[in-house]
């Protein structure tokens, strides 16, 4: 599951990627258009299991919120990152909560609960080596507090992806209007 971006929003990212791009040369950069935010990840479902998919995540849904993407970062840490990412600052506990629920609701359909701590974050690309990176650990330092945009969270999408050697392809499986009851 997934909070789609705007495309305003994902512009402002992709200019955020270029910033960083002289820097982390070997990176395997997120797409422009592939820019989301995960919810939860479910891996592989059954297309005969997705009507209970659906109406779980309906019943999880919750009341609409403003999210502020702030800030560039990295896990485990800037000095040592695997995953470049921007973060969520405002709204940050709305998203948490709705990812909770959505945990919740998936559980008695047999989904894993994530095994550690939400984070919303909109991953912008992923490190093929990791090893220290001082320039890059000081731009991501710099960027750290930076308002990135704002989007209204209204809904949210069950996504699939395929993969290839070109990179992931997304296809929306369904959109779960968050209701505001």
């Amino acid at each position: 599951m997934a909070i789609l971006l705007p495309d305003d929003l994902r512009a402002r990212l992709a200019a955020e990627v270029d910033r960083l791009r002289p820097l982390a040369r070997n990176v395997a950069w997120v797409a422009t258009a592939n820019l989301h935010l995960t919810l939860k990840f479910l891996g592989a479902v059954d297309p005969a299991r997705l009507d209970a998919v659906r109406a779980a995540l309906d019943g999880a849904a919750g009341p609409p919120f403003d999210l502020v993407l702030a800030g560039l970062g990295a896990f485990p840490s800037a000095t040592r990152p695997r995953v470049l990412w921007a973060g969520a600052g405002g709204g940050h506990a709305e998203a948490a909560a709705l990812a909770g629920r959505l945990e919740a609701a998936l559980a008695p359909l047999g989904f894993a609960p994530e095994g550690r701590p939400f984070s919303a974050h909109v991953t912008l690309g992923r490190v093929r080596e990791p090893r220290p990176n001082p320039p890059l650990a000081d731009a991501l330092t710099a960027a750290a507090d930076r308002e990135l945009g704002r989007l209204r969270v209204d809904r949210f999408a069950l996504m699939r992806s395929d993969l290839s050697p070109q990179g992931a392809r997304y296809t929306e499986l369904a959109t779960v209007s968050l209701s505001g009851h």
